[in-house]
């Protein structure tokens, strides 16, 4: 009896969270083609990319939407291969973005969304929705070579004087588990996020703590000078659930809050991944 082939996963852009996921599908038996500045492909080599989609058993976007305003496609994945797609089992990162605003409000996957300033994301989301994809609604990204431990170290860390102001975050590693849990899990939206949101100062304090450097001063948004990307990181405050991932997945986070995640990342001397997030990463993963 010859051995069984093993599954081929594609995945459309190989970025900093996309090529984690891709080692643990390998430690799972899974093939994956890739396309990307890593990848295996071209996302241009159309012939090749449809016939490795001929072959998929699960199709992965980590592609973010293209830019509003200057006319590019609103998912360049759907656009030039959606007619591809048809058939076969379909995954999506996405972020939590898509909720906008909530004043610091817990949201769940039935929290409405395109109200934020990511409406070309909560577009590209509710269009993967609509093709029965398993969608990963993702917060701020961290893991090796993407932390506010770097930031310390290099002196870039800011602590802003915003009372109240919450964030939600997720350790690269945890999306990966969460990813591959749901490779046979049911179709639909799923919040990959850690149990503890909390305000970007605490994760700042933290980190210098397990560093041993000072702190940097408490500043306004306007003496911080951030660039409009990172106010844009400032602009909404909210809280997400991660229970409908737990329960429907089994998805349990080997790093449930930033201190059991910034403790492993500081004890790393060698990091595992890339450190420096490609493009494709996007400033609404984070």
């Amino acid at each position: 009896m010859s051995p069984a082939l093993p599954k081929r996963l594609f995945i459309f852009g190989l970025g900093y969270t996309a090529k984690v996921i891709a080692c643990r599908a390998v430690e799972d038996g899974w093939e994956v083609i890739s396309t990307g500045s890593e990848g295996t492909l071209s996302f241009e080599d159309e012939g090749n990319v449809r016939l490795a989609l001929a072959d998929a058993d699960h199709v992965l976007s980590s592609v973010p939407p293209g830019s509003e305003g200057r006319g590019e496609p609103l998912d360049p994945v759907l656009e030039r291969y959606g007619d591809a797609l048809k058939g076969i089992p379909l995954s999506y990162l996405s972020s939590t973005g898509v909720y906008g605003d909530t004043g610091g409000a817990w949201v769940d996957e039935s929290a409405p969304v395109g109200t934020g300033r990511r409406t070309a994301r909560a577009e590209a989301d509710a269009e993967w929705l609509a093709l029965g994809a398993r969608v990963y609604r993702l917060p701020g990204i961290y893991g090796p070579g993407r932390s506010v431990l770097d930031r310390v170290r290099q002196g870039r860390a800011h602590r802003i004087d915003l009372p109240g102001q919450v964030f939600s975050r997720v350790h690269v590693e945890d999306i990966a588990a969460g990813v591959i849990a749901g490779l046979t899990g049911p179709v639909g939206a799923y919040n990959l996020a850690d149990d503890l949101p909390c305000g970007q100062n605490i994760l700042v304090e933290e980190a210098c703590r397990l560093l041993g450097l000072p702190l940097p001063p408490l500043q306004s948004m306007e003496e911080a000078q951030l660039s409009p990307m990172a106010r844009g990181f400032y602009a909404e405050n909210r809280r997400v659930a991660n229970g409908k991932a737990r329960r429907v997945l089994g998805w349990k986070p080997r790093f449930p809050t930033y201190r059991e995640g910034l403790r492993a990342l500081s004890a790393t001397t060698r990091p595992t991944v890339a450190s420096a997030a490609p493009a494709i990463a996007s400033s609404d993963q984070r």
